[in-house]
């Protein structure tokens, strides 16, 4: 926990919820789940033993290839 709130993991996927990506032929979606990229993860922080996502970490949505936008960060604690 950092701050009170869990931390999140490179390890996945993950449910995408609120994605407002039309479905094709207009777009790609929409978004289902997430994946980040790996080494987009801390590299000296972990927890259980596992990267964290980091505010420079990368992810892609399925089916649509989307790059997954990280919109809340904690400040309390920076990690590489």
């Amino acid at each position: 926990m950092v701050s009170g709130q869990s931390t999140v993991l490179i390890s996945g996927p993950y449910a995408v919820a609120g994605c407002t990506l039309p479905p094709p032929i207009v777009a790609n979606g929409p978004c289902v789940t997430a994946t980040w990229i790996p080494p987009s993860g801390s590299t000296r922080v972990l927890s259980n033993g596992q990267p964290l996502v980091v505010l420079s970490s990368q992810a892609l949505c399925v089916p649509s290839g989307t790059p997954l936008i990280i919109s809340v960060t904690q400040t309390r604690v920076t990690a590489m």
